[in-house]
This record gives C-alpha cells, structure tokens and sequence, in this order.
C-alpha cells in the first residue's frame, strides 16, 4: 500500500496557468495579490506561495497573523496582508514580520496607532468598507463613516496604504447587486478624496469579480478559488481557462463479499438484499470528507463510478464494488479528480453536499497527506 492512507495530488504546473490566465484578464497594469489563506484553501500555503512568488505574483492575503507569519517563515518577502481581524496586542509581531494590517473600526484603529507609536513605526494598513456583505467594514452608506476613516488617515501610527470592499454576488453575471456594490465604493472614495485623503491602493475583486466585473479591477485584483482551478459559480468555463489543482485519493483496506442481506455502516442505514461486494476506503470524516454527503456520492476506482453505501465513519467509508472485477486491497480510489480517462470535478461533490466547493477543499484535515508535482518555473 501507499505510505499515505489518504492524499491530495497537487499541480503547482496547473495553479501557475491559472494565475498566468488571471493576468491575462486584468492585464500587467494591476497588482495581483494572491489569496493563501485557509493553507490556499487546502493546497499548502507555503508551496504555493513559493510558485506564485516565482510566477510573478506581487502580494498574498490570508486570514490570521500566524497564517502570515507562516509564509515569512517559508522564504516569502513580497509584501502578505491579512484581511480579517488582529488583536492591537499583536502589533510588535506585525511590524516584525512586515505585515499589512485590515483595518474595520476606529476604536481599534486608534489602538493600532498608539501600539505602533509605542514600537516607534507606523504600522501599515489597509481600510475595510463594507459595501453589502454586511460582515466587516465601515459601513458605506452612513456619511459619519466616511468621517472616521478621514480620521483612521490621520492616526500618526498609521500608514493607510489601501481601501477595499468585498462583493456579495460576483460569482453570477449580470447580478444588479454588483454595480449597487461598486457604486457605493466609488462613492465612499470619491468622498475621501473631497476631504482632501488620497488612498493609493483600490481593490474589490474577487475571483468571481475578476470574471465577471471588469469594471472592479482598480489598482489590484484579489484572486483566491480561481488559483486553484474552480469556478466560483456555474457558467463561467467560456471566460477564462482554469485548470484544477488538487485531486482527492485514498486507499481501499479491505474488500468483503456477502452473499446474504446485509446492512452496511452506523445506523444500518444502507441495506443490499442482492449479493454484493464493499470495499472499506481510507478516509473518513476526521478526514474533512462531509458526513453529509453519506449515500449521495460516487467514487473513481479503475475509471468506473462506485457509489458510496452507509454513513461516512470517522476514518472510513465503505463503497459498492460489485461491477468492478479484481477488486484488492491497496487499489487507489478517487473522490475528485481523474482515474483512468474519467473524472468527477469536486463540483459534483459540492452540489451533493448542498455546499460550495471552497468547503470541500478547505475541509479537508492535516492528516490528508499532499503530493505535489515536480513542476519547477524556468530560471530567469
């Protein structure tokens, strides 16, 4: 058997065509940061980000300082900002490693400030406005929030680099939501810029924004699902080619032949009154595989669809092999992916999970091993 009992099989080749496509969208004008947060949605952050700096790729994003202090730690000196919320307390550990700050609040703003005042720097960061997410940011609508980020401007240990938004519907062309969202931006700008602050650096788009909103691109663009070779919503194949970067493999443990009724797994929930064959599969829910998705999914194995029978456990799952002959323990089973000329997008999983691809990828565990190709850029 595999010294791995569960694995994903990783293209860096594949994530740099996809990030090589993406500049061909938004062209060399604009800045592309890289999204790497959640291990780049399962991927491994640290490799990644190492391919992506080398193909050309001018800053990352991820979620938590860890997560950026993690990439400093991999070789990574191109410039890392994190978009969700720090603790004031943590300033000293952002300014050692270079790290740019999301900004969403005054209040904490000021703390920044004066925690960076007391390290004798500035801290940089970027301002968060919250255009129709309704999740983070100052709040676009109300004109005494374009007062506090004038004030946020003015804090002395504050650099302010940039300001940004989050759209709530990119993945869908032509959704009227969209211009609301980027009109309201535009104008939040524009009011700062009345008051007399300039802010260099503009950014809204997001995977499905770099799609499907052009108009959005401004100074930087933010691409995360669509590195790793996923669509953000259906429709979308004919505007830019993605390829898929990661494929989800496990190992069959035993094979078992019944010949009388028999139920399979917890709760007896999948009974066979025919003879079948299972198969025991190495992976399991601790192994980010959706308990939900029990009884509703098929499998790779020699290039054949076999259907998942009986709840997902919590290491293992079981599989029908009744039509597929020479069925043996150590045969490689594929959840995502391709086997043998045939192929089950991680889409297909998603749908039947009621779930979206980016859960899929990101649910997967730390006990899921990660093989990578030998892909190498060119040197200059």
């Amino acid at each position: 058997m595999n010294n791995m009992r569960t694995w994903v099989d990783i293209s860096l080749e594949n994530i740099v065509h996809n990030y090589r496509e993406i500049r061909k969208l938004v062209g060399e004008e604009r800045k592309i940061m890289a999204v790497v947060k959640a291990d780049a949605y399962g991927h491994g952050a640290a490799k990644v980000s190492q391919v992506l700096e080398k193909a050309g790729a001018d800053r990352f994003a991820v979620a938590t300082l860890q997560e950026a202090i993690d990439l400093r730690n991999a070789g990574i000196k191109s410039p890392i900002m994190i978009l969700g919320g720090s603790s004031p307390d943590q300033t000293g550990e952002l300014l050692k490693h270079d790290i740019i700050q999301t900004i969403y609040d005054l209040d904490i703003a000021k703390e920044f400030s004066q925690a960076a005042l007391r390290h004798n720097s500035r801290l940089k960061v970027h301002v968060k406005v919250d255009t129709g997410m309704s999740r983070l940011g100052f709040e676009s609508c109300r004109e005494e929030e374009v007062d506090r980020v004038c004030e946020v401007c003015s804090l002395e240990g504050l650099e302010v680099e940039g300001i940004f938004t989050h759209f709530a519907t990119s993945e869908v062309p032509g959704d009227p939501f969209q211009k609301e969202q980027l009109s309201r931006f535009v104008r939040f700008c524009d009011s700062l810029e009345e008051r007399g602050f300039h802010i260099p650096i503009r950014h809204a788009a997001n995977s499905g924004a770099i799609i499907n909103i052009k108009e959005s691109y401004f100074d930087l663009v933010r691409p995360g699902l669509a590195l790793y070779g996923l669509y953000p919503g259906p429709g979308l194949e004919d505007k830019i080619d993605l390829r898929p970067a990661m494929q989800l493999r496990a190992q069959i443990a035993q094979v078992h032949s019944f010949d009388e009724p028999v139920t399979v797994s917890y709760g007896r929930k999948y009974a066979s009154f025919r003879p079948i064959r299972t198969a025991t599969v190495t992976i399991g829910y601790a192994d980010g595989l959706l308990r939900a998705l029990s009884g509703k999914f098929d499998m790779l194995l020699k290039g054949k669809r076999v259907r998942q029978v009986g709840s997902i456990c919590m290491d293992m799952s079981m599989i029908d092999v009744t039509g597929v002959p020479d069925v043996r323990e150590g045969d490689v089973v594929t959840l995502f992916g391709t086997d043998n000329g045939a192929t089950i997008p991680v889409e297909e999983l998603a749908e039947q999970a009621g779930t979206i691809s980016y859960e899929i990828v990101c649910a997967l565990s730390g006990r899921v091993g990660r093989r990578y190709d030998n892909f190498m850029l060119p040197k200059e």
